[in-house]
């Protein structure tokens, strides 16, 4: 029986979310396993991958052929890593301890370069939302003028009205009362 370590995909359309599975090759991707060891989640940032390490170094030695995206994630987990120094243990090229030690230290450096990572990925992002913020704020002041000008504009035009009817009136009433004058005059 041949043995792979591959994805089984979970979770609705658009939004995939992956156990890192132990599975007959012969089985269908979706369908019977061995043993689950892990699972992926690709849609954060970083992608979250929860592994047990251990389970999956004893199954690539006892002859379990990761797929090349589990062969990413083992990697990446440090699974390989570990089943590599314990080849050299069984070897008898380093000790356990040795082994242990080289471990911890690739392990210590691989989570400093995550968080950088995640760090990196968080800036960027609220530098991004900064700059949209800004200019957001740039468009609305820009609009905030605009509708500033037009009613500025709308008060000098009835401003302009109003005093054009004030106006009228008044000669008006300058025309109306010399004629009234001159048909009261003659009737005296």
């Amino acid at each position: 029986m041949s043995v792979k370590i591959r994805l089984q995909r979970q979770g609705r359309s658009k939004a995939p979310f992956y156990h890192v599975v132990v599975a007959d090759s012969r089985a269908p991707r979706d369908g019977k396993f061995i043993e689950k060891i892990g699972s992926y989640l690709p849609q954060t940032q970083p992608a979250t991958i929860d592994l047990d390490v251990d389970r999956a170094v004893y199954w690539l030695q006892n002859g379990a052929q990761p797929t090349d995206t589990c062969r990413a994630i083992l990697s990446y987990k440090g699974a390989m890593m570990k089943r590599h120094l314990s080849l050299g243990v069984a070897k008898g090229a380093i000790t356990q301890e040795q082994a242990d030690a080289k471990f911890a230290a690739w392990e210590n450096e691989k989570i400093t370069k995550i968080e950088q990572h995640k760090n990196r990925v968080s800036s960027g992002a609220k530098d991004k939302l900064a700059a949209k913020l800004a200019d957001e704020a740039k468009a609305s002041a820009a609009r905030a003028e605009k509708i500033a000008a037009k009613i500025a504009a709308a008060n000098a035009e009835a401003q302009a009205a109003e005093a054009a009817t004030e106006e009228a009136p008044a000669m008006e009433a300058t025309e109306e009362a010399p004629a009234a004058e001159a048909t009261e005059t003659p009737a005296e």
